[in-house]
């Protein structure tokens, strides 16, 4: 897998929350042109891109906002975990509760609680921009 793709609303937030949760902004560009309308089987897409990089160099995020189209929410607009479809992706974390206080600067909340799976992992569901659900998953010792 290359990346992931995330259309968002408000471009500089959602690099802010994935940089709080230790991505590195890889770089931006504008992107439009015939070429990235036959791509996107839309007419006049004019996009502001973000890719952000993962710490380890392995994946990354691609964070998109148009311009033109613009762009269609979800229905509905706040989807609960069970909703088809991608619904979040999910990060490893050193401390769980010391990221999710960080993300609350950003706006994010817990969509549910932090829980323990057994002797293995403490977890959580957290919702940021646009709503996206982003898990975190914190190794026990």
């Amino acid at each position: 897998m290359d990346h992931v793709g995330i259309v968002v609303g408000d471009l500089e937030a959602a690099v802010a929350f994935f940089t709080e949760l230790g991505m590195e902004l890889e770089g931006e560009a504008a992107v439009e042109g015939k070429w990235v309308d036959r791509v996107n089987g839309l007419d006049g897409v004019q996009v502001d891109m973000a890719m952000m990089r993962t710490p380890d160099g392995h994946s990354k995020v691609e964070l998109t906002a148009f311009r033109a189209p613009a762009a269609v929410s979800a229905e509905p607009a706040v989807a609960p975990p069970n909703t088809l479809g991608i619904r979040n992706i999910m990060f490893a974390v050193d401390d769980i509760d010391d990221v999710v206080a960080r993300l609350r600067n950003h706006g994010a909340e817990l969509v549910g609680e932090v829980e323990r799976y057994e002797d293995s992992y403490r977890l959580c569901y957290v919702r940021g921009p646009e709503g996206i659900i982003v898990a975190l998953a914190e190794q026990l010792s």
